[in-house]
């Protein structure tokens, strides 16, 4: 009767465990990127009545070992790494890891993990959690993020500035018309012939203009020109950076291929102008400007997020440049991390090392700007383990009840 009192109070508790468990996971099922836990029981251990024999040749046969448990135990609680679903916010700084992966984070001297990315810029622009924890990752170096260096806090550089680049190439592409009207020059006047050859105007060949915005060092733009006109061997080219001194030269191209086949680069005033791309066919006016590398200076005005993790500045100039990169960590063993409140996990000796990366390798998953991860408690299945863990518990009382009943009527027979 005592092993039944024992008995029925670790079920009394472990019961309590699981209502415990449950109760934490209907409370959270709207926080950010929590992830539900379960309660895992098993037997403790068993007190052998009689021992089992073997079977005796011809005489008896064998029998199995009687034992008397002595009650349950909970022998872990896991929590459930299962995917939550997406709630879209449309907020730049939340972010969602849509896969495995931990954001990581500084609290303090503590290297910590989470899945909650409702994140802040704090007064100073650092990326910092609800709690103030910082987010970890690479800053950018003129756009050049060196994720093999170590972690810093993310900080978003306000009122930084992408400097000013001359510009030193430039290409075009398209099409020049084989078939355009070509150049005939104007023939002088010949009295002294037989017969007198009048004079002749010509023939005004065609002429494409196409024109680029250009920099130059401080990022002054100016206008790049380019005049091509049709002439009987090809096309003559005639470029005008600015107000500078026009630069000349002739191209040509291959009959049958409609390639290329001289001419290119041309060089103006210190840029390079790529026309290797060009081509020479019938009927098709279509060149236009393709590249140039040059830039005028540019302010910090917002930020993006890419699935990579990387952190795009948009300048007042029009151009994108990465500001940073998010780090991700994985572990071996995820269920092995400890929970330290705040949403914030830690490592411990069961969880591995943690392997730091970048979102979308090596198993790692990948971000999703504007969007939080929510919760995956399954509420359904929560309140079916409170049934559970009421009627083990109310089970578990019956028994201690019981085996009272029957120690009063072991005490009452000396009445």
């Amino acid at each position: 009767m005592l092993r039944s009192l024992f008995s029925g109070i670790s079920g009394l508790k472990a019961h309590q465990t699981m209502l415990d468990v449950a109760g934490n996971n209907i409370a959270n099922v709207n926080t950010t990127g929590y992830k539900s836990s379960q309660t895992q029981f098993q037997d403790t251990l068993s007190q052998l009545l009689t021992s089992p024999s073997a079977p005796q040749a011809g005489v008896a046969g064998g029998t199995n070992p009687a034992q008397v448990g002595l009650g349950v135990r909970v022998a872990g609680i896991t929590t459930n790494f299962q995917q939550g679903a997406a709630q879209l916010t449309n907020r730049s700084t939340d972010m969602m890891i849509s896969g495995d992966g931990f954001f990581t984070v500084r609290s303090g001297t503590d290297q910590m993990y989470t899945r909650a990315g409702s994140f802040n810029f704090d007064s100073t622009g650092q990326l910092v959690t609800a709690d103030g924890a910082l987010v970890q990752g690479w800053a950018a170096t003129n756009g050049v993020i060196n994720t093999n260096g170590p972690l810093t806090d993310l900080k978003l550089p306000i009122g930084a500035l992408m400097g000013a680049q001359a510009t030193g190439n430039a290409t075009f592409s398209g099409n020049l018309p084989s078939d355009a009207i070509a150049y005939v020059a104007p023939v002088a006047a010949n009295p002294a012939a037989t017969p007198p050859v009048l004079a002749s105007p010509g023939v005004a060949g065609t002429v494409v203009t196409r024109a680029l915005d250009v920099y130059d060092d401080l990022g002054v733009k100016e206008s790049l020109s380019i005049n091509f006109t049709r002439t009987s061997a090809g096309w003559n080219v005639s470029a005008t950076r600015g107000t500078g001194t026009p630069v000349t030269s002739a191209i040509t191209f291959d009959a049958a291929s409609g390639a290329l086949t001289s001419g290119s680069p041309l060089t103006v005033n210190g840029i390079s102008v790529d026309l290797a791309a060009l081509t020479g066919f019938a009927g098709v006016t279509s060149i236009e400007a393709a590249t140039q590398d040059g830039q005028a200076a540019g302010s910090l005005q917002s930020f993006a997020l890419n699935s990579d993790g990387t952190l795009l500045g948009s300048f007042s100039n029009g151009l994108k440049q990465a500001i940073g990169q998010l780090a991700l960590s994985t572990f071996t063993n995820p269920t092995g991390l400890e929970k330290s409140g705040g949403s914030l996990y830690r490592t411990s000796v069961n969880s591995g090392a943690a392997q730091i990366g970048t979102a979308g390798t090596a198993g790692r998953g990948s971000l999703a700007g504007g969007a939080l991860e929510m919760s995956n408690v399954d509420l359904s299945s929560e309140f079916t383990n409170l049934i559970i863990a009421q009627r083990g518990f109310q089970a578990n009382a019956r028994v201690i009840t019981t085996s009272d009943q029957l120690l009063e009527e072991l005490v009452n027979l000396k009445r």
